[in-house]
C-alpha cells in the first residue's frame, strides 16, 4: 500500500512542479514545442547526405520558425537548442538577427535568415540572399530583399549613431576561396539598409578607396581575422598577400602574411591603418644586461 502510494506520489510531483510555474511556462509552451522540430531541421539542412534532402528541411525549417514567431513575446524566448543558426542581439536588444548558411554543392552556399523586432506582436524583416548575383561585394546598397547573404558571427553598434549597427560576417563563396565581411546595417523610415560608404581599404602601397562594404577573400586553408578589438578601439585583421595557389584551375590565392592591418574610426568613417604592431625605438630598452653584476642572484640580490 506504502508503495502505491508512494508512486502516486512521484508521479504527481512534476504536475505539481509545473503547475507552479503554468504562468511563466505556459506562455512559450507551444514555442518549446516547435523548437524540438526546429533542432531536428537544422540538423539535417547541414548535415544530410543530399542537397535535395538540405534543402528541403530548410524550407520547413523557415516555415515551422515564422510560426514559432509568431507567438506573443518570442522575442524573448532564446531558441537554445537550434544550433547551427546564429542568433545575434545588439546590446540595445531593440531586435535580433537570425542567419544560417545551406551548402548546395562545393561551389555553391546560399544564406538565410531574418531581423525580428523587439516587440509583443511579431515584426521581422525577411533577409533574401542574392549574392549570387554581385560581382564585386565591396560596392552596393542593398536591402532585405537583395541581401548579400553572411553567416553573421558579431554585431555592435556603429559609433555616435542612432539606428546602425556593424554586422561580421562569413561568406563560405567557394571551395577554394572563403570571405569575411564587415557590413553596414541601418534601420531607417520603417526599412532596413545593408551597406554604406565608410570603409578605406588598401589598393596597393600608400593607395587607398572608400567602399560600401569591408571584404576579405582568403584561401581556404588559411585562418583569418577579422573582428572589433575592444581594447584597440579598431577593427583588426590580418593582412593578406598573394602567393601561388596549389589548387588548379587558380592562378594566385590569398593569405595571411603574420601583419595585423586595422580600421579605426574617425568622423564617420573607419580608415585604414596598416600593421598596427609595428613599434620602433629610437634607442634599446637598455644597453646592458639586468643582471650587470656577477654577485646577484637571478632576483637580482
Amino acid at each position: 500500500m506504502n508503495k502505491v502510494l508512494l508512486g502516486c506520489f512521484l508521479f504527481c510531483l512534476p504536475l505539481i512542479s509545473f503547475g507552479q510555474d503554468k504562468p511563466e511556462k505556459s506562455e512559450f509552451e507551444e514555442i518549446k514545442v516547435l523548437e524540438d522540430t526546429l533542432a531536428v531541421l537544422s540538423f539535417a539542412m547541414i548535415n544530410d547526405s543530399t542537397p535535395v534532402k538540405r534543402f528541403a528541411s530548410c524550407q520547413k525549417f523557415i516555415k515551422v520558425l515564422v510560426r514559432a514567431l509568431k507567438n506573443p513575446n518570442s522575442f524573448d524566448y532564446p531558441f537554445e537548442r537550434i544550433r547551427t543558426v546564429s542568433i545575434l542581439y545588439p546590446p540595445d536588444s531593440t531586435f535580433r538577427i537570425f542567419s544560417w548558411q545551406l551548402y548546395v554543392d562545393k561551389d555553391d552556399y546560399h544564406y538565410y535568415g531574418t531581423i525580428q523586432m523587439n516587440s509583443p506582436e511579431l515584426k521581422m524583416y525577411p533577409l533574401i540572399d542574392r549574392s549570387g548575383d554581385v560581382i564585386n561585394p565591396e560596392n552596393g546598397i542593398f536591402n532585405n530583399d537583395n541581401w548579400y547573404g553572411a553567416l553573421y558571427y558579431n554585431i555592435m553598434p556603429y559609433p555616435k549613431a542612432k539606428n546602425k549597427y556593424l554586422l561580421f560576417g562569413y561568406d563560405a563563396f567557394q571551395f577554394f576561396n572563403k570571405r569575411k565581411l564587415v557590413d553596414v546595417l541601418t534601420f531607417e523610415d520603417g526599412k532596413v539598409r545593408f551597406g554604406e560608404e565608410v570603409f578605406e581599404v588598401e589598393m596597393q602601397e600608400g593607395e587607398t578607396r572608400m567602399v560600401d562594404r569591408f571584404v576579405l577573400e582568403y584561401g581556404a586553408d588559411a585562418k583569418v581575422k577579422l573582428n572589433y578589438d575592444e581594447q584597440l578601439k579598431m577593427i583588426i585583421f590580418d593582412h593578406l598577400i598573394a602567393m601561388g595557389s596549389p589548387y588548379p584551375g587558380q592562378n594566385v590565392m590569398f593569405v595571411p602574411d603574420g601583419d595585423i592591418d586595422g580600421l579605426y574610426f574617425e568622423k564617420g568613417k573607419w580608415k585604414f591603418k596598416p600593421r598596427i604592431f609595428d613599434q620602433t625605438m629610437d634607442e634599446p630598452p637598455r644597453p646592458e644586461p639586468i643582471l650587470d653584476k656577477k654577485d646577484k642572484d637571478l632576483f637580482g640580490n
